[in-house]
């Protein structure tokens, strides 16, 4: 059994909301655990009226939990009613179930099956004690955070890499002009921007603009306006 709020080797960053009516149902002991270990892992603590027991926000992402502290066969009907519910309403959810008896895993694990639970719809945790199933609930509202942070890095990734891309695209035309080198391209993008503004602008507003000179502009000005000019883009 888990006595303190270690960290067991991971940092987290979070709001963790808690039922009042499930607060209202535990041991003293238990509630000071939780808050003892939420305050060494950086997460706020609220208690708030909520459907489930738990709802962490961590790393953009909300995860909802159910936990049975300790498992009563006599109520299972009513903890996978609510299980049915809840899952409907929240993408994330887990249900945390304390068995500390083997007698009580033989229970549950029958229930399971008896309401035709779907593995993984939602995931069922199994603990020996409540600390043990709280340390788990943290560690998967975290896990699920660093996925969330992960998928947002990747987006970013992403993203760059496309900017990156248009810019060169962007650089190798304006270079295809006669005359015309890269700090002249890069001076017509943070001045102008797009190629089609840069085809539009008049040799004067280049020329206030940028510090190209003016044959430069009437280069790039004859380059996208004079059907007869006789030089094309050559893009390698």
């Amino acid at each position: 059994m888990a006595s303190s709020g270690d960290s067991s080797g991971f940092v987290a960053r979070g709001v963790c909301m808690m039922s009042n009516t499930w607060r209202e149902k535990q041991n003293p002991n238990l509630i000071n655990f939780i808050a003892t270990f939420l305050a060494a892992n950086s997460y706020r603590l609220n208690f708030l009226s909520v459907s489930p027991d738990f709802i962490f926000n961590n790393g953009g992402v909300s995860v909802a939990f159910v936990f049975e502290t300790n498992w009563d066969c006599g109520k299972e009907a009513a903890v996978f009613s609510r299980v049915n519910t809840l899952k409907r309403q929240f993408k994330h959810l887990y249900v945390v179930v304390t068995v500390p008896t083997g007698e009580q895993n033989e229970s549950f694990n029958q229930s399971y099956f008896k309401y035709g639970m779907v593995p993984g719809c939602p995931t069922f945790v199994p603990v020996l004690d409540p600390e043990m199933g709280f340390e788990n609930i943290v560690k998967i509202a975290h896990a699920r955070g660093v996925c969330k942070q992960q998928d947002i890095i990747a987006t970013m990734k992403n993203e760059r890499e496309q900017v990156v891309q248009c810019m060169d695209a962007f650089l190798r035309v304006l270079t295809s002009i006669p005359g015309i080198d890269s700090h002249d391209a890069n001076a017509l993008a943070q001045a102008i921007g797009s190629i089609e503004a840069i085809a539009k602008a008049s040799k004067g507003f280049i020329l206030e603009n940028t510090d190209l000179s003016t044959e430069k502009a009437e280069t790039i000005v004859r380059f996208f306006r004079d059907p007869q000019y006789h030089l094309s883009p050559k893009i390698n």
